[in-house]
């Protein structure tokens, strides 16, 4: 089993072997019954076999007996239930965006990340929901996993006790889409939870944010490009992927599905990253989830100055 990284990680893992145990020993159990009576009630030549009619206490014995097993199986996953429902006050609240193919995670001060930073040692709700289909948040080392609904909000909390880092996956088959050697789909969503001392989670939303000192507008962007997710789709050495390739990018001109053309500038790449589905460059499908609500503005500024240096 994977470490047991959350406050109620043993209390699942607990559940897990007695049900486990309790499995194989009732197999074992009724299996060995079944091989006995098979043997000892074997056709022989010159026994007639006896019908023996109905035995009210045995039938009476194997609904009982499986009803109290069934009674405490109830009462203590209900039980374990209940206290992963039950979101503590202090939870500090992280918004979860799913989309083909990552994740985007947002921070009460409205900084964002591709990878889930968390705090060591304080409950942690996330808020999740999906731009496209359905996708599900899986981390074993914390015993979770809920699935990000088109439409609707799904959540759950946790509380990681130990600084490390430990992977996120996608627990739901989400598509996949190939272009030339680049293939992206439900097997790229693999990203990390890092869990933190306070300090460092406090220094990242401070960095998320705003430029570090002395960080031009294209070095901000290059920053944002890792953080943002958008090497997922868009590569810099010309290379095909998901997206068109970002290479030379600045004032090219290119043709869209509908056959008409169009040049890369601030206002075409601004509509591409709010209305991604507007104008689609031909040979590429709709992929692209919205990103209005996640990017800021001076964000947005910062990504077209970045373009701008990509030779």
């Amino acid at each position: 089993m994977p470490s047991q990284l959350s406050s109620y990680a043993a209390e699942v893992d607990d559940l897990y072997f007695f049900i486990f145990w309790l499995s194989v020993v009732l197999f074992a159990l009724i299996m060995g019954l079944l091989f006995y009576f098979v043997w000892k009630y074997r056709c022989r030549p010159g026994v007639e076999a006896v019908p023996t009619g109905h035995n009210m206490l045995l039938e009476m014995s194997w609904m009982i007996a499986p009803l109290f097993i069934l009674v405490v199986l109830f009462h203590w996953g209900f039980r374990t239930y209940l206290k992963l429902a039950v979101v503590p006050p202090d939870a500090i609240e992280v918004r979860v965006r799913a989309f083909q193919w990552g994740w985007d995670f947002e921070y009460p001060n409205g900084a964002h990340s591709e990878e889930l930073k968390v705090p060591v040692s304080k409950p942690i709700k996330l808020i999740i929901s999906s731009a496209d289909v359905i996708h599900s948040l899986f981390i074993p080392e914390l015993r979770i996993k809920k699935d990000a609904v088109p439409g609707m909000y799904t959540a759950l909390w946790f509380d990681a006790n130990e600084i490390k880092e430990t992977d996120v996956f996608c627990a739901e088959y989400c598509g996949g889409r190939g272009v030339g050697d680049k293939v992206s789909g439900h097997w790229s969503m693999l990203t990390k939870l890092k869990v933190l001392p306070q300090s460092d989670y406090e220094q990242f939303l401070r960095d998320s944010v705003v430029p570090k000192l002395g960080e031009t507008p294209a070095q901000w962007g290059a920053r944002l490009y890792e953080t943002k997710n958008c090497k997922q789709c868009h590569s810099l050495d010309g290379s095909e992927a998901a997206g068109p390739t970002w290479k030379n990018i600045w004032n090219r001109h290119e043709v869209l599905n509908n056959g008409e053309q169009v040049v890369v500038e601030e206002n075409y790449v601004r509509e591409s990253i709010l209305k991604p589905q507007a104008k689609i460059v031909k040979g590429f499908g709709p992929v692209m989830p919205t990103y209005q609500g996640i990017l800021q503005d001076q964000e947005i500024d910062a990504i077209i100055e970045f373009m701008k240096t990509l030779k």
